[in-house]
């Protein structure tokens, strides 16, 4: 049995509980421990379960609430070498935290479960993605924060059970917003984000690849709504000739609390 519940998902800090049976473990801690902790607590989640944090990558969104939980948890933490390094320097990662660097492509086991990171094309030190195989042969992962879908990043994603994609903004009205200029070419970039309509086409792959469940995450506050996102994903994937029910799950994470659980 594998379980997936998004904690936060946003612009505002995101985290993920990815957990078997026996063992769980966190994807980034963008939100303060006590947001966090309360977060699992009102979907039954017994912070003690949580084996280690997996970080992303080290932009604000995604290590808030970081240093405290893991002091709170006493767990160790798994990064890229260059986030791992970043965090130090930013105060974030004290002397004495257990950390271990993981290498893009290196697995790592946490309890029964497998874990294999992929890069993400992100203007950061250096972004990955996760993809978790439980001890029943599921395979979630969670791949958001890049600014397009490299081949390497479509490789890792096809077959698994449940993906949580990258849905960040709807073009026009990124257009639109009072962000400066610079940063809507940064979000737009290769090293940015996922459009909806990007995000949309990669799912119609995915479904004929095997994939059944999808999440979107990572909403812009200001450049998007669950409505928009949702419908960017149903309408390309319903004009693909795929039925939402049978071929396909599409659910959109909240960026102000914990969404439902997901069990497989």
């Amino acid at each position: 049995m594998a379980r997936f519940c998004t904690l936060f998902s946003g612009s505002s800090g995101n985290s993920t509980y990815i957990a078997a049976s026996d063992s769980a473990v966190l994807v980034d801690a963008g939100r303060s421990c006590k947001q966090l902790l309360a977060a699992m607590e009102s979907r039954g989640i017994e912070p003690r379960s949580i084996g280690a944090v997996l970080v992303t990558h080290e932009h604000t969104d995604h290590v808030s609430g970081l240093r405290v939980l893991l002091k709170k948890l006493g767990v160790p933490l798994y990064a890229t070498p260059e986030v791992l390094e970043r965090l130090r320097w930013d105060g974030v990662l004290v002397p004495g935290q257990e950390a271990h660097p993981v290498e893009a492509g290196e697995r790592l086991t946490v309890g029964s479960l497998e874990i294999d990171s992929f890069d993400t094309p992100h203007d950061s030190a250096h972004s990955v993605g996760y993809r978790i195989r439980t001890p029943d042969g599921r395979r979630l992962a969670v791949a958001t924060d890049m600014g397009y879908i490299s081949e390497n990043v479509a490789r890792m994603l096809r077959g698994c059970d449940l993906v949580m994609l990258e849905s960040n903004y709807e073009p026009g009205m990124l257009s639109a917003c009072d962000y400066p200029y610079y940063l809507k070419r940064r979000i737009a970039s290769n090293t940015g984000h996922l459009s909806n309509e990007v995000c949309a086409q990669e799912l119609i792959e995915l479904v004929r690849t095997g994939s059944t469940r999808f999440v979107l995450g990572h909403l812009s506050q200001n450049s998007n709504t669950p409505e928009n996102a949702y419908q960017a994903s149903y309408c390309a994937l319903t004009a693909g000739g795929m039925r939402e029910g049978i071929d396909f799950t599409l659910t959109v994470a909240s960026r102000s609390g914990p969404s439902e659980m997901v069990v497989l």
